[in-house]
């Protein structure tokens, strides 16, 4: 083995970069709920909920992705001799 393939850094596969993503909509969603539950204004109420509601659309959009790559994946690992 040579040294240098132990100072290779590994790619990000496609789920790393997936769950990271969810990781940032996680705490997206959570300072969103914060500021939902700091305002009086009905204006910036109405706003708080489509905000959150949109994060929430997302949240579900990146499980779903994740769980194709997940199934693809192993699929692929399934096909291999």
């Amino acid at each position: 083995m040579s040294i240098f393939k132990s100072f290779k850094k590994k790619r990000p596969t496609a789920t790393d970069i997936l769950k990271a993503e969810l990781d940032m909509t996680k705490a997206e969603l959570e300072t969103a709920y914060s500021h939902f539950e700091n305002v009086v204004d009905p204006d910036l109420i109405s706003s708080s909920i489509y905000h959150i509601n949109s994060i929430q659309e997302r949240y579900k959009y990146l499980m779903k992705l994740i769980k194709a790559v997940e199934a693809e994946n192993k699929a692929k690992q399934n096909a291999a001799p």
